[in-house]
C-alpha cells in the first residue's frame, strides 16, 4: 500500500509532461492524418517504448552518468537536435506530394513498422526527458526501493505513454480531421516540418546551456 503514492506522484508528473506540446506530438498527430489509424497506433508504441527504455535509463542512474560525464548529454542533445532537423526537413520536402503517391509504395504492415521506427526514434532523439524522467523518480521513489515497486514504475510509463498517444492518433484518424488534413496537406506538412526543426535547430544551440 505504500508503493501507491509513489506511483500516483510519478504517474501524474510524466502524463502532464506527456500530454504536453512537442515533437513526439506532432510525429503521432501527422502520422495519424497522413497515413492510418494503424500507423498512429504503431507510432503511439514506439512513443511507449521509448518512455520505458527512458524509464530503465533513469533508473539504471543515467542522471548520475550525465552528471559524471557532462559531454556525453552535450553531444546526446547535439544527435537528437539534429535528428528532429532531419524529420523536420523530410516533412518540408514531402508536403507538396500527394498522400496516394506516397502511400502506395508500402503495404499497411511496413507502413506501421515505419511509423513505429520514426516515432522511437523522435522520443528518443531529446536525452533532456532523460534527465525529467530521473528527476521525477527522484522526488517521488526512496533512495532504496524493492524490484517490484520499479517494475510498477515501467509499467506506469509504458500506459500512460502509450496511452496518451494512442487516443490522438485515434482522434486525428478520423474522418473529419483526416479530410481537413487532405484539403491543407501542404499548409499542415510544412508548419509540422518547421516546427519539427524549429525544436531541433532549438536543442542544438540550448544544448551548451544545459
Amino acid at each position: 500500500m505504500q508503493h501507491i503514492f509513489p506511483l500516483l506522484g510519478i504517474a501524474g508528473a510524466i502524463a502532464i509532461g506527456a500530454m504536453s506540446p512537442g515533437p513526439s506530438f506532432l510525429m503521432v498527430a501527422r502520422t495519424a492524418v497522413a497515413s492510418s489509424r494503424s500507423s498512429g497506433l504503431a507510432a503511439a508504441l514506439g512513443m511507449g517504448v521509448g518512455g520505458v527504455l527512458f524509464a530503465i535509463a533513469a533508473l539504471a542512474g543515467l542522471q548520475a552518468a550525465f552528471t559524471a560525464i557532462p559531454g556525453l548529454y552535450l553531444v546526446l542533445r547535439i544527435a537528437g537536435g539534429f535528428y528532429l532537423v532531419y524529420l523536420g526537413c523530410r516533412i518540408w520536402r514531402g508536403a507538396a506530394t500527394p498522400l496516394m503517391l506516397r502511400s502506395e509504395t508500402a503495404g499497411p504492415g511496413r507502413t506501421a513498422a515505419r511509423a513505429f521506427v520514426l516515432a522511437l526514434g523522435t522520443q528518443i532523439s531529446n536525452p533532456k526527458a532523460a534527465v525529467v524522467y530521473a528527476s521525477v523518480f527522484a522526488a517521488f521513489l526512496p533512495r532504496t526501493f524493492p524490484v517490484l515497486l520499479g517494475v510498477g514504475t515501467v509499467v506506469i510509463i509504458f500506459i500512460i505513454e502509450t496511452g496518451w498517444y494512442a487516443l490522438v492518433a485515434a482522434v486525428l484518424s478520423a474522418d473529419g480531421p483526416r479530410a481537413a488534413y487532405l484539403r491543407y496537406k501542404a499548409w499542415v506538412d510544412r508548419s509540422a516540418g518547421g516546427v519539427m526543426g524549429i525544436l531541433g535547430i532549438r536543442l542544438i544551440t540550448s544544448a551548451r546551456g544545459g
